[in-house]
């Protein structure tokens, strides 16, 4: 069996150089990391990650807990996190939370005890509380992604969700609409609350009075969107737009729309939140609002990677703004319609 001797003597390179390529650590050129490689590969040999993380108290890995797996918003965003910590030397644990904050926690606890060397929480429900007492009790970085916090100890990367949800609908406002149905996701995540006070907030400032009969939840689908758009289409009430809190509903709504005979924007206008990467490609291409999920994704590996080598930094709250992106999906309102 290969040692770690016989490497250094196949690469040319000394026992440090081949264990900072293990490692990922400290400087190493691409070509001696490669001709390390080459060795390990040609050589067969496996190191003993147990003693190696025995020995540095590291085990170069970084628990990622998302709310689930479905749609591509959380696979543009896994696809961020597996890269960049590739090119940081670590593997990278992904489980989920399944937007409940018991399962956040419990997957928290238990990526704690596989000994990762920092955790990224995409927390949907977690409250600050909860977030305090595990910091207490476990002995590695934390940091979300998705949530704010009041603590500066709790260090997060944030979306502006309140604004995005003001923007759109303003965006629906400015072409002359006043009768705007809205589809919020599940009420009781954050997120679909900050996104409905956005709406809110921006007919308040038209002096256009909030309606119930207006608002459904679409819980984030196409199928909930599509169901969403039939409920309120059945209460007969009347709109010339519809701001859905996320572009996979979004699509739901304009199927539900084609169904009954309306034709997108002639008709109806509709919007969503994402910018995902079928937005562009629904029936009529969504006017929506970009989240710049890989700068965040970026920033929150940035964060985690620099308390790995820094348990006492600080980093409060990173806040993203979104991208207005219009489409054809949206127009002036028709006033004879």
């Amino acid at each position: 069996m290969a040692t770690i001797a016989d490497v250094c003597k196949e690469a040319g390179v000394s026992s440090a150089t081949v264990s900072r390529v293990l490692n990922g650590t400290g400087q190493v050129s691409p070509k001696t990391r490669d001709r390390v490689f080459t060795a390990i590969n040609k050589l067969g040999y496996t190191p003993n990650t147990l003693a190696r993380a025995l020995a540095t108290n590291k085990t170069n890995t970084i628990g990622l807990i998302v709310p689930g797996y479905d749609g591509s918003y959380y696979g543009t965003m896994l696809n961020q996190a597996a890269e960049q910590c590739e090119q940081a030397g670590k593997q990278i644990f992904v489980t989920d939370g399944r937007y409940d904050s018991r399962r956040e926690k419990e997957a928290i606890l238990m990526l704690s005890g596989r000994r990762c060397d920092g955790i990224i929480l995409y927390s949907r429900t977690i409250s600050e509380e909860t977030m305090l007492e595990l910091k207490r009790t476990i002995d590695v970085p934390l940091v979300t992604i998705g949530r704010n916090f009041s603590d500066e100890r709790l260090p997060c990367v944030i979306f502006d969700q309140f604004n995005a949800g003001y923007t759109i609908t303003k965006h629906l406002l400015s072409l002359g609409h006043r009768d705007i149905a809205c589809i919020t996701g599940t009420m009781n995540t954050l997120t679909a609350q900050e996104r409905l006070a956005g709406y809110r907030e921006a007919l308040t400032e038209f002096g256009i009075p909030y309606r119930p009969e207006l608002v459904e939840s679409g819980h984030y689908h196409f199928l909930g969107g599509y169901q969403a758009c039939q409920t309120i289409m059945a209460r007969n009430v009347k709109f010339t737009a519809i701001f859905s809190c996320s572009d996979e509903m979004a699509i739901g709504v304009e199927k539900a729309l084609f169904e009954s005979g309306l034709s997108i924007p002639e008709q109806i206008s509709v919007v969503g939140i994402d910018n995902s990467g079928m937005s562009n490609y629904a029936h009529v291409p969504l006017t929506t609002i970009d989240i710049p999920i890989k700068e965040m994704m970026r920033k929150v590996v940035e964060i985690t990677l620099d308390m790995i080598h820094s348990p006492d930094a600080i980093h409060g709250e990173t806040r993203f703004v979104g991208e207005l992106i219009e489409r054809s999906s949206s127009a002036p309102l028709i006033e004879e319609f």
